[in-house]
């Protein structure tokens, strides 16, 4: 039986209420195992904030993965699942000195950084470190980019390296492409300013190479991406011509990639309306919207897929779909036109694949008092084909 196949089984036979995320951690291992296989000899960390459930670490465990870590709950999370604390990357550049003194009192030696102040706080409270410089790139848009939150200029990073290295840190160089990137060309343009950086540096005495590739990695849901196989073909060949004497220790922090198609959701229709007698849009009130589970609709950047239960017969027409708070921006999707059979009735159910990263972690706690976002894990993968 195929992954998908084992988690509609279960919501079939389970008909567990909704909103709810049914997750398959067989699938996380076998992603998280194919994933590194890409990348032999890399140290993979999978971006815990993607997914934090215990099952789903167990199986990146399983898999021999470790974990990029953005803070003290997700540090000891992975720890009490038994992960070795060098197997932790600390890859969140905002940090406060007691942040720091904590992961290095746990073990934690890796770490990311993107200004002097914390490059200091590092030298003092998590001596001997590895530090890894994160660029701010020029990069093709990502389906959610990060702006210019995160990273400096490349001439920036340089000093911060040798003041690193000056400290007694071990430095490296780190940027991220943004989450959900179809363009494999853009990992191209880091590690070429990567590799510029790294010449510059060991000018200036410091030849380590140690090169953070950071995520990124896309999933389908209504359009195409590359596969892992052509996402790792062109990050090999893009680093054999920029580094073509000696290649740099790699570091990678996939998420998404690894989790997102070990779930589905699945949901419900609340109410079908619409505005006017003369609406050729009708508006599809789901249990489910942006704020217990469906987060990266916002700007309307994930255009995730809705699959119908059952049979809905007849022809579709466009609708708007929007999620059941009573706060205006609980809209997800107003501009991306989606349509859905003209037969549609309040408790008709779909479900949403792909859907096993950034959803419940990022749901609210108690927004409109509606509960965090429902997860289940399957067990075993003995009918697993």
């Amino acid at each position: 039986m195929s992954y998908p196949d084992r988690i509609r089984r279960f919501l079939d036979e389970r008909r567990p209420p909704t909103p709810c995320l049914v997750l398959d951690p067989a699938m996380v291992a076998a992603r998280a195992r194919e994933f590194a296989a890409e990348f032999p000899g890399a140290r993979v960390r999978y971006a815990v904030k993607a997914n934090p459930e215990p099952p789903v670490l167990d199986a990146v465990l399983s898999a021999g993965v470790g974990f990029d870590v953005a803070g003290r709950a997700e540090i000891e999370l992975c720890l009490a699942r038994g992960a070795e604390p060098s197997a932790l990357a600390y890859g969140n550049t905002i940090k406060k000195p007691a942040d720091i003194e904590f992961a290095y009192a746990r073990g934690v030696r890796e770490f990311t950084s993107d200004a002097e102040s914390d490059i200091e706080n590092l030298a003092r409270y998590a001596p001997g470190s590895t530090v890894y410089l994160r660029l701010l790139l020029d990069t093709p848009a990502s389906v959610t980019p990060f702006g210019r939150k995160f990273g400096c200029e490349p001439s920036l990073a340089l000093d911060l390296l040798v003041r690193a290295a000056e400290l007694g840190l071990r430095p490296g160089v780190g940027f991220h492409v943004g989450s959900q990137q179809p363009d494999v060309s853009a990992w191209d343009i880091g590690i070429a300013a990567a590799a510029k950086v790294f010449a510059q540096a060991e000018s200036r005495g410091v030849p380590e190479r140690r090169l953070d590739l950071g995520g990124g990695f896309a999933t389908a849901h209504r359009e195409p991406v590359p596969s892992l196989a052509r996402y790792a073909a062109g990050i090999r060949a893009s680093l054999r011509a920029h580094f073509p004497d000696r290649l740099p220790e790699l570091l990678l922090e996939p998420g998404r990639v690894i989790v997102a198609d070990a779930g589905v959701i699945r949901t419900e229709a609340v109410l079908v309306s619409r505005k006017s007698a003369a609406d050729t849009h009708r508006w599809v009130y789901l249990d489910i919207g942006r704020y217990n589970g469906l987060a990266e609709t916002e700007n309307e950047a994930i255009a995730y897929r809705f699959e119908p239960v059952g049979d809905l017969p007849g022809p579709g027409g466009p609708v708007i779909l929007a999620g059941p708070t009573c706060d205006g921006d609980d809209v997800l999707y107003q501009r991306t036109p989606y349509e859905m059979p003209l037969t549609l009735r309040a408790g008709d159910r779909f479900d949403i694949p792909g859907t096993g990263a950034y959803t419940a972690s990022y749901a609210s706690v108690n927004f409109n008092g509606i509960e965090p976002l429902r997860t289940y894990c399957l067990e075993g993968a003995d009918d697993v084909g």
